[in-house]
């Protein structure tokens, strides 16, 4: 077995959980490849000794791995996408964040859960990502997708932009607002959710479009066919307005026209039997949690 190890930073308390997931896959002689980042922090800190091969860009991960296994939060798991890519390389996310809807392995249960990896015991989730083309072109978009969402949000002011919308060619609404967010289903439990969305399972063949504090209030989120190809064409009184990919952000000038689609490819998430995603929603939002029930 064949196993990629990525971790965005390092925390005190992610000790413990990474020497864990090392001790488990060395005890099982897998051969584990370190992005070269992390690797340097490992040693700095002293947690690791052993040499490992490394990664450092998208091109070194091939079909050859079974698994990458992303250990922090969401958001690393969102870097760690950068990495796959349209490779199909799984990823399973450690939960050595906060709130995560995406890393569904709690250090609690690292061994038993590193046991079903093990075994290829799991399920995959195949999820959805958006891509965009900018006219004119913007070279700073290099990483041309996003799992959680595009967003456009104004920039240089407190004054409001407004987003000219069209769906498949037919235009819809100008929001008058501080941004709006275009989520794929990952990404509705995110920044959507935190501005009114909805929440739509992973399954669903849906994108959500949630306006940013919009000045008239009848302005409401929308769900749409995942294969509704979407533009934007924002103005402001400002010279540029901003466009995240995630967490990547880019300024864009006003009056740009931006094409918002489905990628061809998907990303691959590791699921495990007991951690399901309706599970994961009543542990981080805590339904069924009022004393009333």
């Amino acid at each position: 077995m064949k196993v990629a190890i990525f971790g965005q930073y390092y925390q005190n308390d992610t000790r413990p959980i990474i020497k864990d997931i090392f001790v488990f896959f060395n005890r099982n002689n897998v051969e584990l490849v370190i992005e070269e980042r992390f690797l340097k922090i490992l040693y700095e800190e002293k947690i690791v000794e052993k040499q490992y091969n490394t990664f450092s860009t998208h091109s070194d991960l091939d079909r050859s791995f079974d698994i990458l296994i992303s250990i922090g939060g969401d958001g690393t798991i969102l870097r760690a996408a950068t990495f796959v890519r349209d490779s199909g390389i799984p990823i399973l996310g450690v939960n050595a964040g906060r709130l995560g809807f995406l890393a569904k392995v709690q250090k609690e249960n690292i061994e038993s859960f590193l046991q079903i990896v093990l075994e290829k015991k799991y399920t995959i989730s195949q999820r959805t990502l958006l891509t965009i083309d900018c006219s004119p072109n913007n070279a700073e978009i290099d990483i041309n997708f996003a799992m959680n969402e595009v967003a456009v949000s104004r920039k240089d002011t407190t004054s409001m932009i407004t987003i000219e919308t069209s769906l498949n060619g037919e235009y819809l609404s100008s929001y008058w607002a501080d941004g709006l967010i275009i989520a794929t289903p990952t990404g509705s439990t995110g920044y959507s959710l935190s501005c009114g969305g909805p929440i739509l399972t992973p399954d669903v063949k849906g994108l959500v479009v949630t306006p940013i504090a919009p000045h008239n209030l009848n302005a409401r989120p929308l769900v749409i066919p995942d294969d509704t190809e979407i533009t934007l064409k924002v103005s402001g009184r400002e010279a540029q307005y901003l466009v995240s990919l995630d967490s990547r952000i880019t300024s864009v000038n006003n009056n740009s026209v931006i094409k918002i689609k489905k990628t061809p490819f998907n990303i691959n998430m590791v699921e495990i039997p007991e951690e399901t995603f309706f599970k994961t929603l009543r542990t981080k939002l805590l339904w069924g949690e009022d004393k009333r029930n």
